[in-house]
């Protein structure tokens, strides 16, 4: 019985990540941003990190847009996902 617990417990912690994961494009790996985000491939990816790498830190979601090929429906796909901190 305690093992049937502990996996109920397990199982609902790792559905629980995947749903509430999210992504800080101003720190995560061009993996993790790839990843975690819609429309977004290594490519991309690899735009936000030369991109913050050279202008700074994102300050709000809206200036993803700066980057070469993000666009508004792509930031507005994952706005509940990207995290600036």
């Amino acid at each position: 019985m305690k093992k049937f617990i502990r996996s109920l417990i397990l199982g609902g912690l790792l559905m629980a990540q995947s749903v509430w994961a999210a992504v800080n494009v101003n720190t995560a790996t061009a993996e993790q941003i790839a990843q975690e985000l819609k429309g977004i491939g290594m490519k991309k990816a690899q735009a936000i990190i030369t991109y913050r790498e050279s202008k700074g830190p994102f300050k709000t979601v809206e200036s993803l847009t700066e980057v070469k090929g993000i666009g508004l429906k792509t930031v507005e796909k994952n706005r509940k996902e990207i995290v600036l901190k």
